[in-house]
């Protein structure tokens, strides 16, 4: 089983983002793997372990995507491909769908797992729309996978009801839920031997083909400007006799929030 995962190289939320003139202050900020991604990678890792699968993950961006799949390749993924061209740097998920299809198309892949949503946007759709592209089954928010035979996957998902069982004939897209596992943390061994693998650097045109035909010249949705959350007042804490401060809080509930 040839197995294709991505990574997409996000803006870490643990950290304090500024906004300023409708746009994101680049200063300071540090990037990670996208965390549903990190889910998708140690996903294709164990399949490998388990099943004997072979993985290849996928990265779109600059050159500081390289750091990002070089720690995928510490956790065990063995080939990496890095499509890096400017020209998509406002790329949209139709954009990085097709641009997927292509690499899909060079590798002849059994499986596709990506991460279901990335944490920058929340769209939700790259796998989705990738899978509609090729004309393959496409199973969303999964949270196990298991190998049936070389032609089969049996996939457990979150649905609207409870949790549901697929069983899904290959090739066939997969986006995976953080509830799917608890990716590992690399070993000292797997960091140092990943600083010497190979990784396959390609642009559009290696890749056969263009920003036209990806769908980057006519973009179906992009970002206007980004906005700063309005922050809230600080609360009030009370303290003493427990009558006192029920009789106090009703007071202000009905007279200064009126929800009462």
């Amino acid at each position: 089983m040839k197995i294709l995962t991505t990574a997409k190289k996000v803006v870490d939320v643990e950290l304090t983002i500024h906004v300023e003139n409708g746009a994101i202050v680049e200063d300071g900020l540090q990037y990670v793997i996208n965390a549903w991604d990190e889910n998708a990678v140690e996903a294709a890792v164990q399949l490998k372990e388990n099943n004997g699968a072979e993985t290849t993950l996928v990265s779109i961006g600059g050159s500081d995507n390289t750091d990002m799949i070089r720690k995928c390749y510490a956790m065990g993924i063995e080939n990496g491909i890095h499509i890096d061209d400017p020209a998509l740097d406002k790329a949209d998920s139709f954009v990085f769908a097709n641009v997927l299809q292509k690499v899909y198309e060079k590798g002849e892949y059994d499986l596709v797992i990506t991460g279901k949503q990335a944490q920058d946007t929340d769209s939700g759709q790259t796998g989705i729309i990738l899978a509609e592209g090729l004309g393959i089954p496409c199973v969303s928010n999964v949270i196990d996978i298991e190998v049936v035979d070389d032609q089969h996957v049996k996939v457990s998902r979150l649905g609207d009801a409870g949790t549901e069982i697929v069983e899904v004939e290959l090739p066939a897209v997969v986006t995976v839920s953080d509830s799917i596992n608890e990716p590992r943390l690399p070993a000292m061994r797997g960091i140092m031997m990943a600083k010497k693998k190979k990784i396959e650097v390609m642009d559009l045109a290696a890749l056969g083909t263009s920003l036209d035909e990806v769908g980057g010249a006519a973009l179906k949705s992009e970002v206007a400007e980004f906005m700063a959350s309005e922050s809230r007042q600080a609360g009030q804490k009370f303290e003493g006799d427990a009558a006192e401060i029920t009789a106090r809080v009703v007071d202000l509930l009905a007279n200064e929030a009126k929800v009462l």
